[in-house]
C-alpha cells in the first residue's frame, strides 16, 4: 500500500508488464539457460546425459570438421543476406516511391507467400529445379542446354536460392519501412544541387535507410545460418549446415550435451549480430537526420 501510494503509476506499469516478461522468462530465457547448461556435460554410454562438469564439447566444437561447417554455413547465410538485399532494395523502392493506393497490394504480394505451408513452397522448388523439372526442360525446349540437365538441384545453389526465397519479406517490409520515412524533398534537393544518381544513393539513400538493412540483413543472416529444413530438402547429402549438425545431434546421435554447445554457440554468435545491429543503428541517429 505504501508503495502504491508513492508511485501508482509505477505499479501500474509493473503489473502490465509481468505477463509478458514471465511468458518470456519461462519459453525463452529458462530454455537458453537449460542449453548452456547442458553444454558442460558429456554424453552417456546410450545417450541421455551424464552430469559430469567438463569443457570437452566446446574443445570438440573448436575441431575442424565442425569448423568447416561453421564456416560453411556463415558463408551461405552472407550470400543469402547478399542476395537478398540485391533483389529486396530495389522491390522496397519500387513499393515505397508507388502510389498510395497501391502499396497496400504491394505489400500483399510481398508477404503472400507465408500464407503457404514452408514445407510445401520447398518442395515446390524440388519441381523446379531437378533435372526433369520446369527449369531445365524449358531451358531445353530453348535450346540454351544440351540433353544433359543442369545441376540446378542438391547443392549450394539450390540452398542459397532456396533461403533467399523464403527469407526475401524480411528484408523488404523493414527496407520498405525505412525509405518510406526518407522523404523525396531530401532526393530532390540531392538531384537540384547536381549530384548524379549513384551519389544520392551512395550519400544519402544509403546512409539514411541504414537502420532499414541492418535490421533486413539480422533478421535474413540468423533465419537463414539456422535453418536445417531447406539444407535438407534442396541440398541434400552434399550441404550440411550449423541447423542441420544440431538437429542430427539431438534425434541422431543423442548427444544432447554436444548439441547443447552447438547451440550455444549459435546463440552467441546471434546475440553479437544483435549488438551489432543495434551499433549500427546508433551511429545513424548520430550521424544526424538530413544532414
Amino acid at each position: 500500500m505504501i508503495f502504491r501510494s508513492k508511485d501508482p503509476q509505477q505499479t501500474e506499469r509493473l503489473l502490465l508488464l509481468a505477463p509478458p516478461i514471465i511468458w518470456i522468462a519461462i519459453f525463452l530465457v529458462a530454455p537458453c539457460l537449460l542449453v548452456v547448461g547442458l553444454s558442460f556435460f558429456e554424453r552417456g554410454t546410450y545417450g541421455g546425459v551424464v552430469y559430469h562438469f567438463n569443457l570437452d564439447n566446446y574443445i570438440r566444437a573448436a575441431d575442424w570438421l565442425y569448423a568447416k561447417i561453421f564456416l560453411k554455413s556463415f558463408w551461405i547465410a552472407v550470400l543469402t543476406t547478399a542476395l537478398a538485399i540485391l533483389i529486396g532494395f530495389p522491390v522496397a523502392w519500387f513499393i515505397a516511391t508507388a502510389e498510395p493506393r497501391r502499396q497496400q497490394l504491394l505489400l500483399v504480394l510481398a508477404v503472400l507467400p507465408f500464407w503457404t505451408n514452408y514445407l510445401i513452397r520447398t518442395y515446390a522448388w524440388i519441381v523446379l529445379l531437378n533435372p526433369a523439372g520446369l527449369i531445365n526442360g524449358l531451358l531445353q525446349k530453348l535450346g540454351l542446354v544440351g540433353a544433359e540437365p543442369l545441376p540446378l538441384l542438391y547443392n549450394d545453389f539450390a540452398v542459397v536460392l532456396g533461403l533467399t526465397y523464403t527469407y526475401l519479406p524480411f528484408m523488404i517490409l523493414p527496407l520498405y519501412a525505412a525509405i518510406n520515412r526518407l522523404g523525396r524533398d531530401v532526393i530532390e534537393a540531392s538531384a537540384d544541387l547536381g549530384a548524379p544518381g549513384w551519389r544520392t544513393l551512395w550519400r544519402i539513400v544509403l546512409p539514411l535507410t541504414l537502420p532499414g538493412i541492418a535490421a533486413g540483413s539480422i533478421f535474413v543472416f540468423v533465419y537463414a545460418l539456422g535453418n536445417f529444413i531447406t539444407p535438407a530438402l534442396l541440398g541434400g547429402r552434399r550441404t550440411v549446415m550449423v541447423g542441420n549438425l544440431i538437429y542430427d545431434q539431438f534425434l541422431s546421435a543423442r548427444d544432447w550435451p554436444f548439441g547443447s554447445t552447438l547451440a550455444f554457440v549459435l546463440m552467441g554468435v546471434m546475440m553479437a549480430l544483435l549488438g551489432l545491429q543495434a551499433y549500427l543503428i546508433n551511429r545513424s541517429r548520430r550521424i544526424g537526420t538530413y544532414d
